[in-house]
């Protein structure tokens, strides 16, 4: 028999948490040929969400509760869920109810008809503008940085077969990226249309802010583009001003009159300069990892696990 792992970050979810995994139960129902569980993670909330896990696991004999010591990111609380899931299967969703459970068996449909990870494809998302101008952003940096396919949708909702959460949970190293750890783990990564639904209580914990944090880590953890990128722009400069400086030669050697062209030295210096200090930021901001790295910064710290057994 297949067991199918939820793994469930929370976050300020505890009006929200309880919907969600009766839906679970409800469409499990039906699908009695699989068994399964049910992983919440309190990453770090400031309400009582986990109050209201605890009280699932002890009603629930297959709910595992982990309880973060602060928050740590989704990221890092899907890695801590990837290593107590014990399903074949293992599907992530969101906590607040817009990622439809009752259409899960979709991604999974797909799984079995072979593909690796499955993500879900939303055609009319209920996110805010802001949010969803941050997916499409994120999308699109995704395919020039980690080289995602162009036509594969990027959700937080998806499923994965264990032997790939395997390979996932190998990355011990803080700042963790799932979308960068499933893209460099396999290519036969598909994306299956289903609903999008409206938030119904509360707002969206990612704010541009946050947004803007995690494509700089999963862009810096998972590839050197952006080095390459800064090396290019930094060539183009040089020869900018190269072109530059033969004209303005030129110029005063045919113009003697011609004025010296103290605004536009001005700007160039202003370019250059705004250049140098982004490349300097961008290797500072590789080289700080890199230094957080080798000092064991942990991925997240689990202050307490609750599992009830019958």
């Amino acid at each position: 028999m297949n067991k199918i792992s939820y793994i469930i970050p929370c976050y300020r979810s505890s009006k929200t948490i309880v919907s969600v995994v009766n839906e679970i139960n409800s469409i499990m129902v039906g699908h009695s040929d699989y068994e399964y569980e049910v992983i919440l993670i309190n990453d770090g909330s400031p309400d009582n969400t986990f109050d209201i896990i605890s009280e699932l696991c002890h009603t629930h004999n297959n709910i595992i509760g982990i309880n973060m010591a602060k928050n740590f990111g989704q990221h890092a609380a899907l890695m801590a869920g990837f290593r107590y899931a014990t399903g074949d299967i293992e599907v992530c969703l969101d906590d607040d109810g817009q990622t439809p459970a009752n259409e899960v068996f979709k991604l999974i449909d797909e799984l079995q008809a072979g593909a690796d990870v499955v993500y879900a494809a939303y055609s009319h998302k209920k996110h805010s503008f802001s949010r969803n101008l941050g997916s499409k952003l994120n999308s699109r940096m995704a395919e020039i940085l980690l080289d995602k396919p162009k036509d594969l949708y990027i959700s937080s909702y998806f499923a994965a077969k264990k032997f790939i959460i395997d390979e996932v949970i190998k990355y011990e190293h803080s700042y963790p990226y799932v979308i960068g750890l499933l893209l460099r783990t396999t290519n036969n990564i598909r994306s299956v249309e289903v609903n999008h639904r409206e938030r119904s209580i509360g707002t969206s914990g990612y704010t541009m802010r946050k947004l803007i944090s995690l494509w700089v880590n999963g862009f810096t953890a998972f590839s050197v583009k952006p080095l390459r990128i800064a090396t290019y722009m930094g060539i183009l400069s040089a020869l900018i001003g190269f072109v530059y400086s033969i004209w303005a030669v030129i110029n005063k050697l045919t113009n003697p009159d011609a004025p010296m062209g103290w605004t536009s030295t001005i700007i160039i210096l202003l370019v250059i300069g705004g250049m140098i200090l982004f490349v300097l930021g961008l290797i500072g901001e590789y080289i700080g990892r890199i230094y957080i790295s080798m000092n064991n910064a942990p991925q997240y710290v689990i202050r307490q696990i609750i599992e009830h057994k019958e």
